[in-house]
């Protein structure tokens, strides 16, 4: 079932007779994120995010907003992302393999400032946002939670919108900490009516509420060379570390309704309420380092993701709630380590080319999950791109940067057991591709 914050009376008061009987409507839910899914920027898709940390773009305000402080000059970013789904479950008794092939289209808006001078202090203090909108713009909470009876997979589909707002300031020499707040929604409806078989409704009441919710990001970046070499080159020179750590955070839906049907459901009449979650992203641990030479640089990250909270969430959740089903059955979630490593090599001034790696275990443990039937797969990433530099700029004071970036993700084969409404059982095997592309354009002030 589709849930969303905006509804007619009609279109509600149909989806409670909807929800009471059946929550099968296949329509693709996700507990991933633009962020975590595939990379926000060119940049982090073609590195498999394993740069992400050391990104002076405006994604750098998800990944590691400390270092927002290494690029002094303001910044306008505007970039496209598409990513192209074949999520396939096969088994002998299928007609089709494929269980979703929906694509994710995300327009992207970012834009980084010193805002050190509105203060007399003269220290720079830097501000950073992104935003991404699902169907390159149209759609701005895309949102989903179902049952399924042919099974679903836990972390793709539709992202929901992506939104972060943070600060960074430098501390000491070569030491630089951020701060920023993952935006996302909590929305809540409540439905009054009186309605006849045919849905016509009288004596409505209809109120809609949709409201932020803030989650942290704290992230600190180490220059070694500057630090504890600051006058002269020394073995540490070129050595950066950074650790940053996200909350865990998810999109949210509340229905509650009465309804008196006509010669069927007499007054106080039916109460219903259904609360729901999406794009469920764990509390994260990460730790990155990276070595810059002349004209080229390598490095990566270790991320612990602790998954096993989703657990008492799905507890909460009215649809993906389990207690009927026995406990052996019920959905199992691991706390995952992801390693990422990527490079980067710069042509020339204008060219330059990078490309990433990363192997990420899927946090699902249980292969039997009645009625949800989440599939999850271990996934291969490999990433590469291209930045272009533009000089000859006739009406602007910079450059202007163009990047592109390529990944291709390759969801490893493992097998699971359906089970649908009536109880039967069928085994199946999970496997899948994804190809992303992503497409930006920098401007600096």
């Amino acid at each position: 079932m589709v849930l969303s914050p905006r509804f007619s009376v009609r279109a509600v008061s149909l989806a409670v007779a909807a929800v009471s009987t059946t929550f099968a409507i296949p329509v693709s839910a996700s507990m991933g994120n633009l962020g975590t899914s595939y990379g926000v920027m060119p940049v982090d898709v073609a590195t498999a995010q394993s740069l992400s940390m050391f990104n002076d773009q405006v994604s750098a305000t998800y990944y590691n907003p400390a270092y927002l402080t290494k690029d002094p000059r303001g910044e306008l970013t505007t970039g496209l992302l598409h990513a192209e789904q074949e999520l396939r479950a096969s088994g002998p008794n299928r007609d089709g393999d494929v269980v979703s092939s929906s694509p994710s289209q995300h327009v992207l808006v970012g834009m980084k400032t010193n805002l050190g001078s509105l203060t007399r202090f003269g220290h720079p203090l830097y501000l950073g946002f992104i935003a991404g909108v699902e169907k390159y713009g149209k759609e701005m909470l895309a949102f989903s939670s179902e049952t399924s009876e042919t099974g679903q997979f836990l972390q793709y589909g539709k992202e929901p919108l992506f939104l972060n707002l943070g600060g960074a300031t430098r501390i000491w020499r070569g030491i630089d900490a951020g701060v920023s707040a993952r935006i996302t929604l909590e929305a809540e409806a409540e439905l009054i009516a009186t309605s006849n078989l045919a849905g016509d409704t009288e004596k409505e009441k209809l109120s809609v509420n949709a409201k932020p919710s803030l989650k942290s990001i704290l992230s600190v970046n180490i220059d070694h060379g500057e630090t504890f070499c600051p006058e002269s080159n020394c073995f540490l020179s070129g050595w950066e570390t950074a650790i940053a750590y996200r909350t865990k955070s998810t999109s949210s839906t509340t229905i509650s309704s009465n309804v008196i049907v006509s010669q069927t459901i007499p007054d106080p009449g039916l109460s219903l309420a259904v609360s729901t979650i999406d794009s469920f992203q764990p509390e994260t641990l990460s730790i990155g380092t990276q070595y810059r030479g002349e004209g080229w640089r390598i490095g990566g990250s270790l991320e612990q993701q602790n998954w096993s909270e989703l657990e008492r969430i799905f507890a909460r959740d009215s649809i993906k709630d389990q207690g009927d089903v026995a406990p052996a059955s019920r959905m199992k979630f691991d706390d995952i380590l992801v390693p990422r490593l990527g490079g980067e090599y710069t042509l020339n001034e204008n060219f330059a080319l990078r490309a990433g790696i990363a192997y990420e275990e899927s946090p699902l443990k249980s292969t039997r999950n009645p009625e949800v039937n989440y599939l999850d797969t271990d996934k291969i990433v490999l990433g590469l791109g291209l930045s272009a530099t533009y000089n000859r700029t006739r009406l602007l004071a910079y450059p202007v940067r163009f990047d592109i970036g390529y990944q291709y993700q390759q969801l490893q084969e493992r097998d699971f057991t359906i089970v649908d409404f009536n109880g039967n059982e069928e085994a199946v095997t999970a496997d899948g591709d994804i190809h992303v592309v992503s497409g930006s354009v920098t401007l600096k002030f």
